[in-house]
Formats: C-alpha cells, sequence, structure tokens
C-alpha cells in the first residue's frame, strides 16, 4: 500500500516531530475529513507500507529524521515556485529550500524526489517573462537533484478565488509559450516535464498530461513492479494514488494565495493550537464517540524489477 501524507497538509514542514513520534511507535491514526466520528490506523511497518510519499514545500526539518525514514521507500514532491512573501509568506527562503532539495536528493535518489513548479499564474508581479526566466534559473539550480518536474496552471476553486479574488486563469496561448518553453529548458537540465490535470494539448511539447502520482510513476521511484488495487486513483480525469492520507485540512501555515486545502487562515491557526505532538492523530485527540478501523495494509510489491524508464 501507499502512504500519502501530503494532499492535505505539509508535514514535513510543520509536523516533522509528530510524524517522527509515529515512526518510533509504530502507527497513526487519520481521522476522515467527511465523516469525523470515523477514524483509521495505519501501522507504520516497511513490510505494510511499500511506499511513503511526500508533497511539501519544506523538505529541511525532516532531514533530521531520515534515520527513522531509512527502512521505508520513499517518493517526494517538492514544489518550488518563484513566488514571493506576498504569495507565499509562511514558505523559507526558495534558496535555503533548493539546498534541502539536493541534500534530500542524496538521501533517496533523483529517481524518488520531484520538483514541483506550480501552481502557475500570471499578473502584473509575475509576468509571462518572469516565469520563462524563472523557471530556467530554478532548473539550473537543481540540475542532477531531479530529472522530472511537473506543472500544472492555477484551478480557481471558490476557496482560491475567495482567499485570492485578484487571480486570473492562464490564457491558452500563455499556456502554450510556457508549456513550449518549460519543456526545451528541462531537456537542457536533464529533467522530462510532467503536468498535473492538465489538458491532453501540452503532450504536443513533449510534457506527460498522465499524471504525476501514477502507478508507472512509483515503480520508477522503487524500482520495482506493483499490483495496484482497482479503485486506487479516486480523483475523476487522474489516475494518480492519493488515497490513505493522514493529514488534516486547514493545518498548514504556508498560507500560500492559492491554497485549496485551506479555509481560512483563522481556522489554520484554531487547529494548529489542538495539535499535541504526542497525540496519534494530527489534530487532537480520539474521543469516546470515534470508531477506530484498522486499515487494511496489504503490500502490493510484486518483487518484479523495473528498468526506470
Amino acid at each position: 500500500m501507499v502512504l500519502n501524507t501530503g494532499n492535505r497538509t505539509d508535514i514535513p514542514a510543520f509536523y516533522s516531530e509528530w510524524f517522527a513520534r509515529r515512526l518510533r511507535e509504530g502507527y497513526v491514526l487519520s481521522r476522515n475529513p467527511y465523516y469525523p466520528e470515523l477514524v483509521t490506523r495505519y501501522e507504520l511497518k516497511p513490510e505494510l507500507v511499500d511506499v511513503i510519499v511526500f508533497c511539501t514545500k519544506n523538505p529541511g526539518q525532516m532531514l533530521q529524521h531520515m534515520d527513522l525514514l531509512s527502512p521505508f521507500r520513499q517518493f517526494w514532491h517538492v514544489t518550488i515556485t518563484p513566488y514571493g512573501k506576498d504569495i507565499e509568506p509562511g514558505v523559507p527562503d526558495k534558496r535555503q529550500v533548493i539546498r534541502d532539495f539536493r541534500r534530500l536528493s542524496e538521501y533517496v535518489g533523483p529517481t524518488a524526489v520531484c520538483w514541483r513548479y506550480d501552481p502557475i499564474f500570471i499578473d502584473q508581479t509575475y509576468t509571462l517573462a518572469y516565469h520563462l526566466n524563472a523557471f530556467e534559473q530554478m532548473a539550473a539550480a537543481l540540475e542532477g537533484a531531479t530529472d522530472r518536474v511537473i506543472i500544472s496552471f492555477i484551478d480557481l476553486y471558490e476557496k482560491t478565488r475567495r482567499n485570492f479574488p485578484q487571480v486570473r486563469e492562464v490564457t491558452k496561448e500563455e499556456r502554450s509559450e510556457l508549456g513550449a518553453h518549460i519543456s526545451e529548458t528541462a531537456a537542457k537540465y536533464g529533467m522530462r516535464v510532467k503536468a498535473c490535470l492538465e489538458e491532453a494539448s501540452l503532450s504536443r511539447f513533449g510534457i506527460d498530461v498522465d499524471g504525476c502520482f501514477t502507478q508507472k510513476d512509483l515503480e520508477r521511484a522503487l524500482g520495482e513492479e506493483l499490483n495496484v488495487p482497482p479503485g486506487s486513483a479516486p480523483r475523476k480525469g487522474c489516475s494518480c494514488i492519493l488515497g490513505n492520507d493522514i493529514g488534516a485540512y486547514n493545518t498548514c501555515a504556508h498560507f500560500c494565495r492559492y491554497c485549496y486545502a485551506n479555509y481560512d487562515r483563522e481556522t489554520v491557526l484554531r487547529n494548529r493550537q489542538l495539535h499535541d505532538p504526542d497525540s496519534p492523530l494530527l489534530v487532537g485527540h480520539v474521543r469516546e464517540q470515534d470508531t477506530i478501523r484498522q486499515a487494511n495494509q496489504t503490500s502490493w510489491r510484486t518483487g518484479q524489477l523495473t528498468l526506470g524508464l
């Protein structure tokens, strides 16, 4: 099975000590965001967890716990964008994130860590020309540390429109110019480009539009084929494997203007006050009315090696 940590929050950035304690104790609890009285227990054992997937904007806090993570296979997505504190107020200096990305790559290998340059939006500050230049600089700084970069253009969810009212969609013409430039530039620095939930037309630039957390991606990172059960890709139009997430919405303190996982700042601050590093739950504690169920954890590994293409 795949244990996902990053669709709902950024555990490496804000809850690395909590996750380290979960690894030491050998289990973690996750509250269902849609049925709050339902709690799932996952055993944190390498023989049951085929891979732990991380999505983060700041991997540095987790690097001190790599000894605890070393028995597990890992797949990391690290988001590094060209935006400043006006858009991503809680994200550290990008130069430090790039240094930590390179250190992470030394631990897990370039095929197990991907660079995410997303979401892409354009305004008076972050113009088309700005993105063309910024992508080139970042790709050069990350050369050799990864062979994949994932892009997406901003989606205007209701939360995004509310928290970032001045944002606009990227036009079809802008997407084409960026897609062509990013694909050409990435190739120059030894990277292939994948798109996250984007239109198939980007494929004409050599961009892979099949998804970013797919079975093929995981197998490539692990070097081994997986027997993934049907129904493991829950989002319509997406072939990525996103289930078994142990995070919690409204707990990420990056406070990015474009965020889809947070409702508002006040809710995040309130939830963070409920965080107890000793609790098996990310937020709060087990309640009397909760039902705890044991997750069905079966290894998907087949033992058949892949060619890593």
